[in-house]
């Protein structure tokens, strides 16, 4: 493990601590982080960024000097389904289109608590449907982060159960897939975790399900059938309160007869992928999805 992931290890156990003394509104903490957009690296030079309607949703394609103009890839935000933005995450989406040698459309999914289950997952769809009719499916791959990797899973559900073209692979990062809190790394990594505060899922997955069951497939696809579903590669750390989520996801697919791989790095905090400016093991799990869908698209 590199020093730089030590050190930022570090700064999350101490954000962590000092959140933990209080709780932080959903609209406090949109605020804060709107303050934060400015500081935001842009992408490099060449990158093209364009504002779309997509189906209704707002989007942001995406397009780096390297992305073949036949691929896209559909990125789908963390952020406990209530907070993402496109500028928040700019300094990821190129990474992720250097990575797969593709366009990346970025979409803004309607938020929880004011829009809850399944909106988000509506939003999907159409986002989905929309890029489908300029893309061969063949050449899209899905990419989530934490709510955003449950997300991903449940709308290839949602799509594979209308008898919708899948994509052809889907990237899910240290993502949420189980709403209902069964994993018992809750419990496990509770301390070890030095991002996530497991005190406060109940509150965010109850603001998102807004009375739904914890356990429909749509919103927590732990609990779904996978057979049908694409090749799919998982990245959760070691440490993380959500590890069990991508491990039980995981061999619900093998168990289905899909194509899974899944990786577990060591120590690595919560979508660390986010962090790749930051640190080399970012930038190394950026390149290892990159090989995983240049070889599907």
């Amino acid at each position: 493990m590199s020093v730089r992931a030590e050190l930022l290890r570090l700064a999350l156990r101490l954000l962590k601590g000092w959140h933990s003394r209080k709780y932080v509104p959903i609209a406090t903490a949109r605020r804060r982080l709107k303050r934060v957009e400015a500081f935001v690296p842009r992408p490099p030079a060449g990158t093209q960024t364009t504002v779309f309607d997509a189906g209704g949703v707002n989007a942001v394609r995406v397009a780096v000097r390297q992305a073949r103009s036949d691929r896209c890839v559909l990125y789908f935000h963390g952020g406990a389904y209530a907070i993402g933005t496109a500028k928040l995450l700019r300094d990821f989406t190129w990474r992720i289109g250097v990575a797969a040698r593709a366009h990346v459309l970025y979409f803004d999914y309607r938020l929880a608590p004011e829009h809850p289950f399944p909106a988000a997952l509506e939003d999907a769809v159409a986002a989905y449907r929309w890029l489908a009719g300029r893309f061969d499916a063949r050449r899209i791959a899905f990419l989530g982060d934490s709510a955003g990797g449950g997300l991903a899973l449940a709308t290839l559900y949602k799509l594979r159960d209308e008898g919708l073209a899948l994509p052809a692979a889907a990237v899910a990062v240290s993502p949420w897939t189980d709403l209902a809190l069964t994993g018992p790394s809750l419990r496990a990594n509770a301390a070890a975790d030095p991002m996530l505060n497991v005190a406060n899922l109940p509150t965010l997955a109850n603001d998102y399900l807004a009375g739904a069951d914890p356990r429909d497939h749509y919103a927590s696809p732990l609990y779904g059938n996978a057979s049908g579903l694409p090749p799919i590669l998982i990245h959760v750390g070691s440490d993380e309160i959500l590890r069990d989520d991508s491990i039980r996801m995981a061999e619900k697919l093998k168990a289905a007869g899909c194509d899974v791989e899944i990786e577990v790095w060591p120590r690595m905090p919560h979508a660390w992928h986010l962090f790749a400016r930051i640190i080399p093991e970012g930038r190394h799990a950026l390149a290892r999805i990159g090989t995983f869908l240049q070889r599907r698209l």
